[in-house]
């Protein structure tokens, strides 16, 4: 079966150009990055890491959390297309039905 991929997001003309490097990877610099629903989630996610990391002496979880949320703060830059990218996802979660496309006629458009 060929992945699709919903137009709603694509169709608003907005693709994001900057690059999880653009963002520095540190708590504050990805929280800042965030949207506002975004950041209690980041926040949640990052003590508990932390907590765990001061139990287990091991900081990987720490370091998989802010790779996580950089990706997503990255998405967030486009608050529109991201926003429009949740409420799909939400919709498809639901069972409705939403415009879409192959994934190989999106990448095509953007040049992959």
């Amino acid at each position: 079966m060929e992945a699709m991929v919903t137009a709603d997001a694509h169709e608003s003309g907005t693709v994001p150009t900057s690059s999880v490097s653009d963002i520095a990877r540190t708590p504050r610099s990805i929280r800042a990055a965030l949207l506002p629903e975004d950041v209690e989630g980041f926040e949640r996610d990052y003590r508990a890491v932390m907590a765990e990391a001061a139990q287990t002496l091991d900081l990987s979880p720490v370091f998989e959390c802010l790779d996580h949320w950089s990706l997503i703060a990255r998405l967030s830059q486009d608050a529109g297309a991201h926003r429009a990218m949740l409420d799909t996802a939400a919709r498809l979660k639901r069972g409705e039905e939403v415009p879409s496309r192959p994934a190989r006629d999106v990448l095509a458009d953007l040049g992959f």
